[in-house]
């Protein structure tokens, strides 16, 4: 079993550790015009300063990512178990992931879970940025399975966040939302924050061993927000310890899928790690991905951020 310990977090010092608290400290809600931090002064172990979201470092190295048939039967098999028919083979959805195969990255730091409407509320009270929200022509003309009603639960007042939903992941955002808070948060922190690429997020969520779940190679529903167990909704972050990554990260299977900045077909990128909407879960699986366009702000989709160490 690969450690989620990494030479890197055992080497900190108690001493650069407090010295470390005090500077991010000092970085958060900077006023406007006010000068950012250095990165070099900010810490490279994942502990966050007040309001940063929290990461966990993704060591350097190779893991394996993709999958084989071995694997691809499995989820099909799930599906076909929980659903009770079988449509995801019939359309071939996992038949076009990545090819199983050993992968090599630098070391890079990842938000423990996906961002929260909290998190995201600092930014749009700061930016005036448009609020996760749809009108009803436009969710119809997704041509999605949920009706509006349902996205109402989800929907920003004025501004601000859902009531009782500061801790849930942000959805009904777009590719370009994603991109905007990101650019915001770099901005804040004088870090550079982005979108994981399809790769980064894979490792990050299965180690480096290749496992079919963040957890092992046997899927648990207990381990992780989706249908099979309810509440077909959103919960607030990190609920699932018990589902975790080698690394440590969070939610990366079921409560919701997650833009990339890997892209697909023209005007399409990459979503991982499946939704509370789904069942099985085949698609839950790291190794699962599809395409959404870049412009969808869905109920389903939501995003984490990584930073270069």
């Amino acid at each position: 079993m690969y450690s989620a310990r990494t030479p890197l977090t055992q080497t900190i010092s108690l001493a650069l550790a407090a010295a470390v608290l005090i500077l991010t400290a000092a970085c958060q809600r900077l006023p406007a015009g006010a000068p950012s931090v250095p990165e070099s002064s900010v810490p490279k172990s994942g502990v966050p300063g007040p309001g940063l979201p929290e990461t966990v470092v993704i060591p350097a190295g190779p893991f394996f990512a993709g999958s084989d048939s071995a694997e691809r039967e499995t989820g099909y098999r799930l599906d076909e178990a929980a659903y009770g028919h079988s449509v995801t083979r019939q359309n071939g959805w996992y038949d076009r992931e990545r090819p199983r195969g050993e992968q090599t990255l630098p070391a890079f730091a990842i938000t423990k879970t996906t961002i929260t409407n909290q998190q995201y509320a600092a930014f749009v009270a700061e930016t005036g940025h448009r609020a996760p929200d749809v009108t009803p022509g436009t969710w119809r003309g997704y041509g999605l399975i949920h009706p509006y009603e349902r996205t109402r639960r989800h929907a920003w007042d004025d501004g601000s966040p859902p009531a009782g939903r500061a801790q849930h992941p942000v959805v009904l955002v777009s590719h370009a939302d994603a991109l905007a808070y990101a650019a915001w948060l770099s901005r804040k922190t004088g870090m550079t924050w982005r979108l994981p690429s399809e790769l980064e997020w894979e490792k990050a969520a299965r180690g480096a061993d290749g496992r079919l779940f963040p957890w092992g190679d046997d899927f648990d529903q207990s381990r992780l927000n989706s249908h099979d167990q309810g509440p077909f909704d959103t919960l607030p972050v990190g609920r699932f310890p018990e589902g975790q990554s080698p690394y440590g990260l969070l939610d990366a299977a079921g409560q919701v899928f997650e833009w990339t900045s890997s892209p697909g077909n023209t005007g399409r990128y990459l979503v991982k790690g499946g939704s509370w909407d789904d069942k099985g879960c085949g698609v839950c699986r790291p190794a699962a991905r599809h395409a959404r366009p870049e412009n969808l702000k869905h109920i389903l989709i939501g995003f984490r951020l990584v930073r270069d160490l």
